[in-house]
């Protein structure tokens, strides 16, 4: 058995300690801490961190070799435990790595623990230290009956990196859905939050999630409890997906208020985040690419099928939100058209498609700058269109992509004993196997579909599948700063300063660069460039005056207005569809 020990070691200086015993080591017994964390890829260096390494045997302490920047070997002799400590700076809020203050604390043991090469199939323990009075534990890993306390075990080290941790002064709430015991844990949380109401909305969709994977054979969930950890701050929205709990992070104005009946729309944002993270329990976690069904925690590892598992999960979450009547349908199609006039305002969904996006996520999606935007499109929002076109598709033949997932989820093995990251092969699927399932369900080959919404750059055909529906597109004004093709941000002195220009712009043809700050457009001081439409018509060219690199210059700026990026568009349902539409529009949003 691989032991851990977690100490809060100084929560004013952001540092754990962390002891390691392993039984019997080897004689060159080789330790390593991941380079990454499962659902978010992108190599994050997390032994930049680890400091202060000791090693020992007995009463002898050994020399440590390092073998690169996250690889450490030791000479053992004789069968004596190795013991090494060593300190854990954490001080990242993300859901990805390790945090610790005075108030709370919260890791993911790839940030924390080492592995053991060659003992990673044996039993983890992991015990933390002593709490500040009132402080609480929440993690999905199984506590040791009878043992010490605060003490958990996972049956190796591929589960035991797949439980977060929160620690700190805790609200707590559970539910129970498709009958699994649910608990929902909330640090931060202002007061007059409204616990109920969150667990209540948390259990609709849960329960909506179980019956769309297990309605028809009536199997049970593939966890025996559940646990999600939310984070509630200033100001931040993320979660990340693990085999029997979430982490997430909102901004604490996000979360339901007591006496305040209407979902603002961070709350509904919120809402989809636990239905996106949720139903990554059966789409990335047990059903898997196959590509990372042993993850080499050393490197990255690569996939093309993240428009499948994030694109897929990305069409089912607000889906979700509508299924089980969180969201009503015209709110739906505003969060659809929200995606949808994402996409259209990427330039790079031209340059690059989407399987070659899930492919270099881990250097352009996950380290994004002023020219991604050019460069890439983004396997979330551009997958989840197209699994709106496949389904939309497979719905007028008479089938569905529910259809399509539950035959991946029943023919991949995924809900048996195994199927979760480097158990076995069990869910583990390929491209091919997806295009299998397709075509069993639309009674022909998709291939085509495949090969030019997938594989391909053209444009998706969005508006046609949905006015099959009953929903029209409709397009509306974009706003000044949209139709020149600028992304702006605040400017440390006009307060309006470029994030990034759009490749084929008017603001691209003009010269306009990342980093510019706008001041004045025709002599007139602005604050926000949209100000300007006071008194410039629009469509119409206007001079507008910047620094760049404390130079003060002036550039000629002429709207396109006959380009994508003038426009937007907005989605309606039609007030009198024909019956085979309405049937049609009421299977797919259950309206």
């Amino acid at each position: 058995m691989i032991r851990h020990l977690i100490e809060l070691d100084d929560p004013h200086s952001h540092h754990f300690r962390v002891t390691l015993t392993v039984p019997r080591p080897a004689a060159d017994q080789v330790v390593s801490l991941p380079v990454w964390i499962a659902g978010s890829y992108m190599v994050r260096e997390f032994g930049r961190h680890l400091s202060a390494l000791e090693a020992r045997q007995g009463t002898q302490a050994l020399p440590i070799e390092q073998l690169d920047k996250t690889t450490w070997r030791l000479r053992c002799s004789g069968r004596a435990a190795l013991v090494l400590r060593y300190r854990v700076y954490a001080f990242d809020p993300s859901v990805r790595t390790a945090f610790l203050d005075a108030r709370r604390g919260f890791f993911n043991n790839t940030s924390l623990c080492l592995r053991v090469h060659g003992r990673e199939g044996v039993v983890h323990r992991l015990q933390l230290g002593r709490l500040p009075t009132g402080w609480q534990v929440a993690t999905a890993m199984r506590p040791v009956a009878g043992g010490p306390a605060r003490t958990f075990e996972a049956a190796d080290y591929a589960e035991l990196v797949d439980h977060p941790v929160e620690l700190g002064l805790l609200w707590r709430g559970s539910f129970v859905a498709g009958g699994v015991p649910h608990e929902f844990v909330v640090a931060g949380a202002l007061p007059g939050f409204d616990g109920r109401r969150l667990l209540a909305d948390a259990r609709r969709i849960c329960a909506q999630q179980i019956n769309f994977w297990h309605g028809d054979d009536g199997s049970a969930p593939p966890f025996d409890r559940y646990l999600f950890l939310l984070n509630a701050v200033e100001d931040g929205y993320g979660g990340l997906e693990h085999r029997a709990s979430t982490a997430l992070i909102a901004a604490r104005r996000d979360l339901p208020r007591e006496r305040v009946d209407a979902a603002s729309d961070g709350y509904v944002t919120l809402l989809g985040l636990i239905s996106h993270e949720y139903f990554h329990s059966w789409n990335v976690k047990r059903l898997r690419p196959a590509d990372l069904a042993t993850p080499d925690w050393s490197r990255e590892n690569y996939t093309q099928l993240l428009w499948f598992f994030e694109g897929f999960t990305s069409y089912y979450d607000e889906l979700m939100l509508r299924r089980c009547g969180l969201v009503d349908a015209p709110r739906y199609l505003r969060l659809l058209a929200k995606t949808i006039n994402a996409v259209a305002a990427t330039p790079g969904r031209q340059v690059q498609s989407v399987a070659e996006a899930s492919f270099d996520a881990w250097v352009k999606y996950y380290r994004s700058d002023e020219n991604t935007a050019n460069a890439t499109v983004s396997y979330y929002l551009k997958g989840a269109l197209v699994a709106l076109c496949l389904d939309l598709s497979l719905r007028q033949r008479g089938g569905s992509l529910d259809a399509v997932m539950r035959l991946l989820w029943s023919g991949s093995g995924a809900g048996g004993a195994g199927g979760v990251d480097g158990v076995d092969g069990a869910g583990a699927i390929t491209e091919a196997e997806i295009a299998a399932a397709l075509a069993a369900v639309a009674g022909r080959p998709m291939t085509d579909e495949l090969r030019e919404w997938v594989h391909g750059t053209d444009e998706l055909p969005v508006a046609e599948l949905l006015a099959a529906f009953g929903v029209q597109a409709r397009p509306e004004r974009a706003t000044l700063a949209a139709s020149l093709g600028l992304r702006l941000s605040e400017g440390p002195v006009s307060g309006v300063q470029v994030k990034s220009v759009l490749a084929g712009s008017a603001a691209a043809a003009a010269g306009l660069s990342a980093g510019d700050e706008l001041l004045a457009v025709d002599g007139w001081r602005i604050r926000r460039l949209d100000d300007a439409l006071a008194w410039v018509p629009r469509d119409q060219p206007f001079e507008l005056l910047l620094v760049r690199d404390q130079r003060v210059m002036t550039l000629r700026l002429v709207p396109q207005p006959g380009t994508p990026l003038a426009s937007t568009v907005s989605l309606h349902l039609l007030d009198k569809p024909t019956r085979a539409v309405a049937r049609r529009r009421r299977d797919w949003l259950h309206d």
